[in-house]
Formats: C-alpha cells, sequence, structure tokens
C-alpha cells in the first residue's frame, strides 16, 4: 500500500509516516517545510520506501501526481500555531482551506479515500463543563478575534469533506484533534507544552 501524507514532515506526520513505514507501506511525505521540520524525518530518510517532497498543498500539480499514484490520502498540512495564525491570518486561510479543497478535488478525481485532519476549536467557546457531542451548535466570537479564522478554516475544511461526500461519493474521513502533544513537536509558533518543557 502506498500513502501520501500532506504535512508529512510535521509533529504529528512524521509520526504517521513512521508508523506506516514499520507496517510495510510505501510513504510519500508531501511538506512545504514552513512548520515542520527535516529533523522530524531525517531518520525516515534513509529507509526504503519513503519519499520527502518539499512543496506545498497549494501546488495543484504535485498534489494531482501524488494523490493519483497513491492508494490513501492522510490530509494533514494546515497553518497551525496561535502565533503563526495571528500574524499570518491570510496565509491561514488559503492554507487550510484551498489546500483542502486542493486534495479532496484530486481524492475524488481519482477515487482515493481520504483522511481530513480538524480540530477541537471547530466547537468554538463553550463555557460549560458538559461533554461536547458532534451534533452540538458551534459557538464562535466576531470575525474581528483572530483566533477564530482558525476554528472557520477547519469548519471548512469539514464542510469542503462532507460537500465532496454527499455530492461525489468521495470516500473520507474527518478526524477532530483535541491539543496533540508529544515529541518533535515544536514549541515555536505557540504551542504552550513544549514550551514550557523546553
Amino acid at each position: 500500500m502506498k500513502a501520501l501524507i500532506t504535512g508529512g514532515a510535521g509533529f504529528i506526520g512524521s509520526h504517521l509516516a513512521e508508523l506506516l513505514l514499520d507496517e510495510g507501506w510505501e510513504v510519500y511525505a508531501l511538506d512545504d517545510v514552513s512548520t515542520g521540520s527535516l529533523d522530524n524525518v531525517a531518520a525516515l530518510r534513509e529507509r526504503a520506501g519513503f519519499h520527502l517532497i518539499v512543496d506545498s498543498v497549494l501546488n495543484p500539480a504535485v498534489v494531482n501526481e501524488l494523490v493519483h499514484k497513491c492508494d490513501v490520502v492522510y490530509h494533514l498540512a494546515a497553518a497551525v500555531g496561535v502565533r503563526l495564525i495571528v500574524e499570518q491570518p491570510v496565509h491561514t486561510m488559503v492554507t487550510n482551506v484551498q489546500g483542502t479543497e486542493t486534495v479532496l478535488e484530486y481524492c475524488g478525481r481519482f477515487e482515493k479515500r481520504v483522511l481530513i485532519a480538524s480540530s477541537s476549536e471547530v466547537y468554538g467557546d463553550h463555557r460549560t463543563e458538559a461533554p461536547l457531542r458532534e451534533e452540538d451548535r458551534r459557538v464562535y466570537g466576531p470575525t474581528t478575534e483572530k483566533r477564530w479564522l482558525y476554528a472557520d478554516s477547519k469548519a471548512m475544511d469539514e464542510h469542503l469533506a462532507l460537500a465532496h461526500h454527499l455530492e461525489r461519493r468521495l470516500d473520507c474521513v474527518i478526524a477532530r484533534l483535541f491539543n496533540t502533544v508529544g515529541p518533535r513537536q515544536s514549541g515555536q509558533y505557540g504551542m504552550v507544552i513544549p514550551r514550557f518543557v523546553r
């Protein structure tokens, strides 16, 4: 089996690549290394079956070629980190929404199963202690609050995936990640726990 991991040199993507390689998969990691790191995949680059492509999910020609040759796609590439989102709101929206649309378009064209990484931020600003449910209403602040543009961009990713599923029968899964932490995570863009650890 062949997998494409967008954001494959990132914190989560590099761990996923390692896991899939251990299970005998061939892995294509697409990453522009804007928030990922070549250090994250340094050991993987020596392994048979690992291919690193330093480019962007915003490059349709590259996404087209990689989706076509793989069996499944894990779309993890995104603008991440509080600092980056606050300082580069346009980059955040374009990377998250346009990048996801590009990936979904080619997954649909070539009938490839895709996992879309979303975020707990799509739930918004719930101030109760009740557990969140899939059908809960999303509660956001004003559009002038930059925090919400990330939440909106990930919600749009989900809407795009669901629309591709409904209209085009795209086989897709949405995974909402909640404050994922661990080795290889950088505190450079505002992630709190790696900064505290350092």
